[in-house]
């Protein structure tokens, strides 16, 4: 395989003529990045302020759960309609449930404010998954990506510190309430893309079918991520009962192939999937393993992930700018690097190593996945059809929300048996690194499989060199 290519620079993303889409895409990620960052943070003392510590969990799960059906909601309608009305819904829902959060005046409230803002998420990153797919052409495409990974680097350095000085300076409701005027910023930079947009014509009504599909699918991973938090013979047979629904539900919601990575769309979905969930399944427990086994602080515990958020920025704007990279050996090598640093913090989560090996690993995990979840997604766009590209975007996300989940969910597993004196913390927490780093490692079989479908010949190569040559934007004009 060879080596990428340094290109001239091609069209930038802040060109005329893709301007506010950018900046639009940018703030509205940067946003939802900022509240995942700082609402996180802040929960805690709102849980505690609400007298509500023992439903704490279901202000994330219910979020997880909603978005689980936002996604699959946006990709049907804009299949049918375009992604217009789902970026429409998607805007005051997510306000909404900053609001309802905010003024919460019950633990109750609180976690139905989540459960809106999860929906309003689904809604609006399929939208803009869309969006990008239509309006960019696949030459400048890497570099809107790496625009968005490089989104999370602020709210990851600066969210959870600002988060926490207005809770204890201000209130809590503060950081619910700031976030307000930003979101509708980035919903009117991006209305101008949006009003181009129009129903593809002869799109056949979307199945109402998969709706039901989406919350047999939330349900099970609602019972599954409970085994983190409580394990007892009902909790492990609703796990069981959970995991059984997933597999039912995703067989329904995903592209046909996507469990045996085959070629084109579903191995990019899969592989989105293989990548997120090993990744965040291992880095759930990073904090853990420093602060549990070589007693860091909460602020030296908490320093490898934010240099990994830098890495996994760094990667994903490299790779923007190299012509025609080769994606199957990106995604391998950065299973390779979450593979080697899943090895690292094993050592470190052993004793075998001392705790410093951590700034090293982990960042290097986040510099693979720069590489290999931006490549996935771009292929996934790369082969997808005008017909497919909302449901193929929902599949995307929904790969990495369910991955993440059980991965985590079984990272949860040990620890609570850790908690309860099972197992030793230094055997359970090394025992996920390894499962997880061998199952990405397994996953570079099929990285080859990332390519377009045997069956497509011609026609999918010709449509892809079209659309890397097209300098006009594919949206309709009103």
């Amino acid at each position: 395989m060879s080596a990428p290519e340094i290109s001239d620079r091609p069209e930038s993303i802040f060109s005329a003529r893709y301007r506010l889409t950018t900046l639009g895409v940018i703030v509205l990620m940067t946003i939802i990045a900022f509240e995942a960052m700082a609402v996180a943070t802040a929960l805690p003392t709102a849980a505690r302020d609400l007298h509500g510590l023992s439903a704490y969990g279901w202000s994330f799960t219910g979020f997880l759960i909603a978005s689980v059906i936002g996604m699959v909601a946006a990709g049907m309608h804009s299949d049918w309609r375009g992604p217009r009305a789902s970026m429409t819904a998607g805007l005051p829902l997510f306000v909404a449930g900053l609001i309802i959060g905010g003024l919460a005046p019950q633990m109750w409230v609180l976690i139905a404010g989540r459960v809106i803002q999860g929906l309003a998420s689904g809604l609006l990153i399929t939208s803009m998954y869309v969006t990008m797919g239509a309006v960019y052409s696949d030459a400048i495409r890497p570099r809107i990506f790496g625009a968005l990974a490089s989104a999370w680097v602020v709210p990851g350095l600066v969210g959870p510190v600002v988060a926490g000085s207005i809770t204890q300076n201000l209130s809590w409701r503060w950081v619910f309430a700031g976030l307000v005027p930003f979101v509708i910023v980035g919903g009117l930079l991006m209305a101008p893309s949006l009003a181009q947009m129009q129903a593809r014509p002869g799109a056949a009504r979307p199945r109402l079918g998969r709706l039901g599909f989406a919350v047999l699918t939330a349900a099970g991973i609602a019972c599954v991520a409970n085994i983190g938090e409580d394990q007892n013979a009902l909790s492990w047979i609703a796990a069981a009962a959970g995991l059984v629904a997933m597999v039912i539900g995703l067989r329904q919601l995903l592209p046909t192939g996507t469990f045996t990575f085959a070629a084109g769309v579903p191995s990019a979905v899969a592989f989105r999937g293989v990548l997120a969930g090993t990744f965040f399944g291992m880095e759930s427990i990073v904090p853990l393993t420093l602060t549990v086994e070589h007693h860091y602080s909460a602020t030296m515990s908490g320093l490898p992930l934010t240099l990994t958020a830098v890495s996994w920025a760094a990667a994903s704007q490299l790779q923007g700018h190299w012509r025609n990279p080769n994606r199957p050996l990106l995604v391998a090598i950065g299973l390779a690097l979450t593979g080697v640093a899943g090895g690292g913090m094993a050592l470190v989560a052993s004793g075998a190593l001392g705790g410093w090996a951590a700034f090293i690993a982990w960042p290097a995990a986040g510099f693979g996945a720069g590489f290999a979840l931006t490549s996935a997604s771009v292929v996934m766009l790369e082969f997808t059809t005008d017909a497919d590209r909302g449901s193929d975007s929902s599949s995307l996300q929904l790969a990495d929300s369910s991955a993440s989940a059980l991965c985590s969910a079984f990272a949860g597993a040990f620890v609570a048996a850790a908690a309860h004196g099972r197992i030793s913390y230094h055997a359970g927490l090394a025992a996920v690194f390894v499962v997880l780093a061998v199952l990405g490692l397994l996953a570079i079989a099929f990285a080859p499989r990332l390519r377009a479908p045997a069956g497509a010949g011609a026609e999918a190569t010709s449509a892809a060199l079209a659309r890397a040559g097209s300098s006009v934007p594919t949206v309709v004009a009103p």
